[in-house]
């Protein structure tokens, strides 16, 4: 007998029993879209994670601080020291050189800040405009600054080994640094003294910075802080691009000012000279290295080679590692529930397929006595009890789907209920807010691969269900089934 043949068989014998088919297919059906819905609500929740720690940083960066004590480490299949038993592990330029070269690493750099230079940038007409605080500074190696996710507005990326000449400084500038002028016309007590970024005039406009970054010129000036004869040094800024404001990937992005790694350095040693500052920070080892990884499945495996050399480190993974452990608690307890719901469907599948037999039991001997293959027999139960959990699966998917929709559009729903039964300007404010899409947050996610699976899964318990009533059949004897009522 063809296949085809036994399926419409299979669903011929189904329909005799309209009433009692239904049923078990409804209890497939609310075990399958329990299942899909728990699941969907795990996968909602972990994407919205995802989307809230991007917004507070990059899932993909690492986060490397100074060295613990020393252990050995082993790259490429070499295995190497990377400090004394005594010593801790030091962040330079040949562990940054071996960061580098591990395996899914884009990109390394330290982010080399200037807060303990004392000096000043001016800019405007006998240096009327002056930024006082060099905390805003911030040397980076410029040929990681692309491959770590960082954007321009305008302009060009600062170049390692481009010639700039001696007393001339090449950055890139946040949009908002114009506002960190102040105008030393003014008295410091004088709110004209200082504009800020957001700031309006009486007409409700944006004021301007005092120093438009693009075009006005500025000089950075280094001093020692004697007040009566101090020892200055000087550059010149050279703008070469602005970058885009990325709060995730630093504060700095929106009104700091980026230079050269070695020029930070060439900064800091020439400070060093001018002031005799012993507390200047070393300019052969850093504080902090950032790491950028190629995808977020390997930070895990990279974040632990870096633990290896010596250091701490810290990466967004980490919490989101934390959130999805709760997520998948939380699914486990839902899942067990919504496998309740399937064990009882799966039980009634068994009981709807053996009193299936009790009734065909004549029908069963017949065929037995025509000469019917014992597999093809087992193989009609079998396809009835795996198009019962097909077809709940169906439903149920659909079902799911559904239900999905509702979830994610239910202040939509609310308000538009709301207006409709006149519920007066609460209603209405809800629907306006849904229409604009602040009430369109994603509850439920079912993705293709879900679906698929939950067809299967049902149509794998139908068949499961259905396994014991069809031995038994092909167990009946065929004379006592002739002779059965």
């Amino acid at each position: 007998m063809k296949i085809s043949d036994q399926v419409a068989l299979a669903t011929k014998n189904l329909s005799r029993r309209k009433g009692r088919t239904a049923l078990t297919v409804i209890g497939v059906v609310v075990g399958t879209c329990a299942v899909i819905v728990m699941i969907s609500l795990g996968i909602a929740t972990n994407k919205s994670y995802d989307e809230m720690l991007q917004s507070w940083g990059d899932l993909t960066q690492i986060q490397v601080y100074g060295g613990n004590t020393g252990v050995s480490y082993s790259i490429g299949g070499v295995t190497t020291s990377s400090s004394t038993p005594d010593e801790p592990a030091k962040l330079n330029d040949d562990t940054l050189k071996t960061i580098r070269a591990l395996d899914h690493v884009v990109a390394a750099t330290p982010y080399y800040e200037a807060y303990s230079l004392s000096g000043r940038i001016t800019a405007g007409r006998a240096d009327r405009y002056q930024m006082t605080y060099l905390g805003n500074l911030i040397g980076i190696d410029p040929d990681s600054m692309e491959p770590m996710g960082f954007t321009l507005t305008s302009g060009s990326w600062l170049s390692a080994t481009a010639k700039y000449g001696k007393d001339t400084l090449p950055v890139l500038v946040g949009e908002g640094a114009g506002y960190n002028f102040e105008d030393t016309r003014r008295s410091q007590n004088s709110p004209k003294r200082y504009r800020w970024q957001g700031q309006t005039d009486a007409n409700g406009n944006p004021v301007k910075p005092f120093v438009d970054i693009n075009k006005d010129d500025m000089t950075l000036t280094l001093s020692d802080g004697d007040p009566d004869n101090p020892k200055e040094m000087s550059w010149k800024l050279e703008v070469v691009g602005v970058l885009t404001p990325d709060t995730a990937k630093g504060y700095w992005t929106q009104s700091g000012i980026v230079l050269r790694l070695n020029d930070m350095k060439m900064l800091i040693e020439e400070y060093k000279k001018l002031s005799k500052n012993s507390y200047a920070p070393s300019t052969q080892e850093y504080s902090q290295v950032y790491v950028k990884v190629d995808d977020l499945k390997n930070v895990e495996s990279t974040d632990k080679a870096i633990q290896e050399m010596g250091f701490s480190t810290y990466s967004m993974t980490q919490q989101r590692e934390a959130m999805q452990e709760q997520v998948r608690r939380n699914q486990l307890m839902l899942g067990g529930l919504a496998a309740i719901s399937l064990f009882v469907a799966a039980l009634n599948i068994a009981n709807t397929m053996t009193m299936a037999i009790y009734e065909r039991t004549r029908e069963i001997g017949v065929m037995k006595v025509l000469g019917c293959e014992l597999g093809n027999i087992r193989r009609m139960f079998l396809i009835e009890s795996g198009c019962i959990g097909f077809i709940g699966g169906v439903i149920g998917a659909v079902l799911s789907l559904g239900i999905s929709a509702v979830l994610n559009n239910i202040t939509i729903i609310m308000a538009l209920f709301g207006s409709l039964s006149g519920s007066g300007g609460m209603g209405y404010d809800m629907g306006m807010m849904g229409m604009m899409g602040t009430g369109s947050t994603v509850i439920s996610v079912i993705p293709p691969w879900l679906v698929v699976a939950a067809l299967a899964f049902a149509t794998a318990i139908g068949l499961l269900s259905g396994l014991a009533p069809a031995s038994r059949a092909v167990k009946i004897s065929a004379l006592e089934a002739i002779r059965h009522d």
